[in-house]
């Protein structure tokens, strides 16, 4: 009997452990793990993206990276200064955005360097670096390590024609408002004419007058192309 309980006592207290270290560990979302350089938080950019959903990782920030922010805000530079404010404020932002997981994170590492922390960790883990430090950017391609850069997504997503510019496009129907003939550029893009309802099934040249984009999509309005 005295064994019986013995046996019952030691399971409770296993079972119990393994619950308080459970509790303890932190929580994992099963993403990969982004490490956001200070660039990026001054950029303050990355605060638009996450709020569009399409950050595919935990945003991991490093208290380095916030002790670097806090050390250019305290600084004598007035233009660093402010910017690094910026950039703490970016953070706080982070935390609240629910399209993203931002966590706050004190890795201990050899290293007082913040980029040879974020290269070390980003390696050891098989995470990414968000970052628009260009000398970082070489260093971890070199170690093969996967970077992503804000500047090189704003390039990705930029319209491909500007206002005045000219080019020629089928006109094939035609539009809502009066007057207006409608095309579509080869990548979907829809083009609104004026003065093009005549020209319906007729291929003609426009000139680009201004470019409308919202979360549904892009849409170009153009005019006659003057001769």
């Amino acid at each position: 009997m005295d064994f019986l309980i013995l046996v019952v006592t030691l399971l409770i207290l296993s079972e119990t452990s393994y619950l308080v270290f459970v509790k303890n560990q932190p929580l994992r979302s099963g993403k990969r793990r982004i490490y956001v350089d200070t660039s990026a938080l001054i950029d303050g950019r990355v605060l638009n993206v996450a709020r569009t959903g399409f950050i595919d990782g935990d945003l991991i920030i490093l208290k380095d990276v916030l002790l670097e922010l806090q050390l250019l805000a305290d600084g004598k530079d007035p233009d660093k200064r402010s910017r690094a404010r910026a950039g703490l404020e970016v953070v706080s932002e982070l935390e609240r955005v629910v399209e993203v997981n931002t966590i706050i994170e004190d890795e201990k590492t050899d290293s007082r360097k913040v980029d040879e922390i974020l290269l070390k960790l980003a390696k050891d883990n098989q995470a990414a670096i968000l970052t628009l430090d260009f000398n970082l950017i070489k260093v971890a391609e070199a170690e093969k390590i996967e970077t992503l850069n804000i500047n090189d997504l704003s390039l990705a997503v930029r319209s491909e024609f500007l206002p005045g510019e000219r080019m020629t496009l089928k006109i094939t129907a035609k539009g809502s408002n009066r007057g207006q003939g409608v095309g579509h550029l080869p990548d979907g893009t829809m083009v609104v004419v004026d003065r093009a309802a005549n020209k319906v099934g007729r291929t003609i040249s426009v000139e680009f007058v201004k470019f409308h984009e919202t979360s549904a999509g892009k849409m170009i309005f153009a005019r006659l192309a003057r001769k």
